[in-house]
Parts: structure tokens; sequence; C-alpha cells
């Protein structure tokens, strides 16, 4: 991590990046080293998945491939990151749905409010043919999806409760940079005010805003719940983080290097969301024992009759927005 920056500081930004991603990728002996960088710490379940899905790719090809994986933002924010996917420096990256579509709009469709019924259907839509087409929608965008982690649900956590949607009237709550998470706070009352994920604690601690909304481990591992002693389980978004990787490097694997790298994104998707489950439940205890933050389950009824317009707009869009969405409602 030091040498990184003091090669960043040296070289300076975007291109430093690209020529260290390129000396990277060169490999050694024979093996071909690919880079997966993203934004979480070295504890979150999400980056354990990836861990395990690196594994898969050395074990599965001989060494012939190895994944380095560069946590903590250490290539940037996801959509630096995201660029330096489309330009080939990188091989992979994790990040939200939300912040994709940004990149392909279609993927709004799997971002819409109370969408899914339960993890259990979650995980069956993406997991049959529609969240295999997604996969593909990013191709001309140069990246494609390998697989779906559980990033749990996202909720408000805030200064006080909120038990319906007249308590968010008028509050400063923290959104990403998602035209539905905007337009969702919007229907529900509130203010929504897009910032980066490292500014929101000194956000909440100097009420620049009221609130945020997100899954469970913004209180923990991002220790939010230091600020904000208030997590309201209104569960509104179940948005996914997509493991994806460069199109133009994907296209030069061999099919049966393609098919490998396939099977370790799939293998480490059922060990992530087992993790997940696991290390969510404990997160909850030690925000609430820890931390103090009183956790409120408000009736999700008055929320959901609010965001019906995103769906109906949603639809309307085109054939495919209609196809998504369609096809996730009608699975059991």
């Amino acid at each position: 991590m030091d040498n990184l920056k003091k090669f960043l500081v040296f070289f300076g930004g975007i291109a430093a990046l690209y020529v260290l991603a390129i000396l990277i990728s060169k490999g050694f002996g024979g093996r071909k080293s690919f880079i997966l960088a993203h934004n979480l710490d070295e504890s979150h379940p999400v980056h354990k998945g990836m861990e395990y899905f690196a594994n898969q790719v050395k074990a599965n090809t001989g060494g012939k491939y190895i994944v380095q994986i560069f946590p903590n933002g250490q290539f940037g924010r996801e959509r630096e990151v995201i660029e330096l996917l489309q330009l080939g420096a990188v091989t992979m990256t994790k990040v939200s749905s939300l912040s994709l579509e940004a990149f392909v709009p279609h993927y709004a469709a799997i971002n819409l409010p109370y969408l899914f019924r339960s993890k259990e259907h979650f995980f069956a839509a993406l997991d049959g043919e529609i969240g295999q087409l997604i996969h593909t929608l990013g191709v001309e965008r140069q990246f494609r999806g390998l697989t779906y982690y559980d990033s749990g649900s996202r909720s408000f956590y805030t200064h006080k409760p909120i038990n319906s949607p007249e308590d968010l009237k008028g509050l400063k709550i923290r959104v990403m940079a998602s035209k539905t998470s905007i337009e969702m706070l919007k229907l529900l009352g509130g203010s929504p005010t897009p910032m980066s994920y490292g500014e929101i604690y000194t956000a909440l601690q100097q009420n620049v805003i009221d609130g945020a909304e997100n899954n469970i481990t913004a209180l923990t591992l991002s220790r939010h719940g230091e600020v904000a002693k208030h997590y309201s389980l209104d569960e509104h978004i179940m948005a996914p983080d997509v493991l994806i990787i460069s199109e133009k490097i994907w296209s030069g694997l061999e099919a049966q290097d393609q098919q490998i790298f396939k099977d370790a994104a799939e293998a480490s998707a059922r060990h992530q969301r087992k993790l997940w489950k696991e290390m969510t439940f404990k997160m909850q205890e030690d925000a609430r024992n820890k931390m103090g933050v009183t956790f409120h389950f408000p009736d999700k009824e008055p929320f959901m009759e609010l965001v019906l317009p995103l769906h109906e707009k949603a639809a309307q869009r085109d054939e495919l927005f209609n196809r998504i969405i369609e096809e996730i409602k009608s699975y059991d």
C-alpha cells in the first residue's frame, strides 16, 4: 500500500495507475497476473468472497493465472476503477449495481425499491436466466458481469428513528449517485444528498447530513454507528455487488479459461453469501451492544406504496426494462 502511494505521488494520477497495471499484468515465470481492485477493506465479506475467487482461479489453472487483489480504494473510487477496467488496465472489480446505472442504464431495473420480495427471491432471479442476460449488457461498454455478491438490503440510518415516510420529510439523506436512489428518496419526502462514501462519517458527525442509507456493514466496518444511532430496517433496496471483468481481457481468454473464471466466480458467490449471513448477524449485535445503535422495524407498506411510480416509469422506458422487471417478479 505504501509503495503504491509513493508511486502515485511520483508519477501522478490515472496515468500512473495505467502504467502500474500494465507492469503487474506482464506476469512472470509463464504466469499471467490480473488485477482485481475494489474499495472495500479486507474484513468485508465481499472481499473474502473475492479472495476465494482468486484462490479458485489459481488452483484450477495450475497457477497459470494469478489474481492480485488491491482493496481499500488503492486504484481509486468505483467510477475510476471501472474506467481503468474499460481500458483493460484493471482486469476486474467489484461494483454496486447502483453505480453501474451510470454505465448501463438497464441495471436500474434490478435496483428498483422493493422489487425483490425476499432474499430467496433475490438469489433465484439473479442466478437465473435474466441475471445471466444482465451480465452481458455491459459488453458494449467494455465489461461483463461474472457473478452477484450479496450486499444485503439498504436501510436508513439517522440521528432519529425513521418509522414512516413522514419521518424522512426535510431530512438530508446521503445516497449514491444513482438516479434510482435519488428519485426514490424524493418520492419518500427526503432530500437526497449524493456524496462519496468516504465523506459520510464526517458529514454525519458535523450534521451536514441527517442520515444515510446502506447495509449493516456501514455501521460497523465503516464505524458510521458511532455517529448515527438509529437504524431503521425498511430494507428498501437489495442492490447486489457485481464482480465484473474487462471485456478486452475476457475476449483474449481461451474458452476453457473463460469457463474456469465463470465457475470460480459462481463458487465464490456461494461462499460469500454464507459469510455474509454469518457476519452480518454478528455486525448487528456489535452495532447494538458495542456502539449503542437502536434498531427499528417500520411497517414497509407505506414506503412501498410511495415508490410504485418508479416501477411504472421503469417498465415504460423500453421493452428490455419491462422484460427484466416482469421476469424478476415472476420468479418464485
